[in-house]
């Protein structure tokens, strides 16, 4: 790529946004998904590259769970940016559904849309069940991609069965994972591959190298092409940019240990933060891009020296709607200035 889009320079590399939907303590669902299409409206006057939406089950903070029904909401409020998932989470439903769903939003916004799989069932064993999925579903994850792979292209691998819309969309899929089993999938079936090491850094470089070098070109794909995923808090100043990384941990705690319960004290999230579990807390943000302009572009810059990584996934977890309107705005001039 050698032109602008918006504020990115993307001579570098392209950067796209992965949005949760997040919703604020004192926030409606609506006000959550509001903030949202001013996220991506946001995004696509800067120049991303793509928005991905992510499924989640049964989490009070999160309302990205009916991915396909947002991604259609927030295509229609915008023009040109790419919209897609990020991911479905394919053990949780037939492929022939979830072609239909992608087969018609690609049929209403043609070129725009991405369909980013994922093996986990993106909840707790006890939501599983509620969902009417087999625990072991996610063993059958690689043909079930071929299968969904199918029911896109023109010729189905189910005799008799096609899905409409969805047949000749030709819907570009992505291999998501946080761990050596995506990148061997992704590899294999010679699709794009994005890494989660905005919270799952351990295993990173190694899925990277082994995507690479298993890689097997397909009809969608000639050349290995690596995403990896990487929190943003980009503010005016480093003060207010760690003051939301700190309500971010917090509001992180609260999320992930109050599932089945009543929600945290104040003082029982000291408590967490306090002790041996806040270890692996801070790992997960091992790769935050935390502070000014400068103090961002300096860490996006060498992660992706690091990682060697085609397109960049950014994900701005802020707890204020505000702050991430902001923060995305600061990457894109920060990247911009890089160039």
């Amino acid at each position: 790529m050698s032109k602008k889009q918006g504020g990115l320079n993307v001579t570098k590399i392209p950067i796209s946004l992965l949005d949760l939907a997040s919703i604020g303590e004192g926030q409606s669902i609506g006000e959550a998904l509001e903030a949202s299409v001013l996220l991506a409206q946001r995004a696509e006057a800067n120049g991303y590259q793509r928005i991905w939406y992510a499924e989640h089950h049964n989490m009070a903070t999160i309302a990205s769970s009916a991915t396909a029904v947002l991604i259609a909401h927030i295509a229609a409020k915008t023009s040109s940016i790419r919209l897609g998932s990020g991911g479905i989470m394919l053990p949780n439903h037939s492929p022939l559904v979830i072609a239909e769903q992608f087969g018609t939003l690609a049929s209403l916004h043609p070129g725009r849309i991405d369909l980013g799989l994922g093996r986990a069932p993106g909840t707790d064993q006890t939501t599983v069940r509620a969902l009417r999925r087999d625990p072991r579903a996610a063993e059958s994850f690689p043909p079930d991609v071929l299968e969904l792979q199918g029911y896109l292209s023109d010729s189905s691998l189910i005799e008799g069965v096609n899905a409409t819309p969805g047949r000749g969309t030709k819907v570009p899929l992505f291999i998501l994972g946080s761990s050596l089993f995506g990148a061997q999938v992704a590899a294999q079936f010679g699709l794009p591959f994005a890494f989660a090491s905005h919270f799952a850094p351990q295993d990173l470089h190694q899925a990277i190298a082994v995507y690479r070098e298993r890689f097997q070109p397909s009809q969608q794909l000639e050349q290995p092409y690596m995403i990896a995923a990487l929190s943003v808090m980009a503010a005016d100043t480093f003060e207010v940019a760690q003051q939301q990384f700190e309500l971010r941990r917090r509001a992180w705690v609260r999320s992930m240990f109050s599932r089945g319960r009543a929600p945290l004290t104040e003082e029982e999230v000291d408590g967490v933060l306090n002790s041996s579990q806040a270890v692996m807390l801070d790992q997960m943000f091992t790769y935050t891009a935390l502070g000014t302009t400068d103090q961002v572009r300096a860490f996006v810059d060498d992660f992706q020296q690091h990682t060697g990584a085609d397109e960049l996934m950014t994900v701005h977890q802020a707890v204020s709607p505000a702050f991430r309107l902001r923060s995305v705005e600061l990457l894109a001039q920060a990247m911009e200035v890089s160039g």
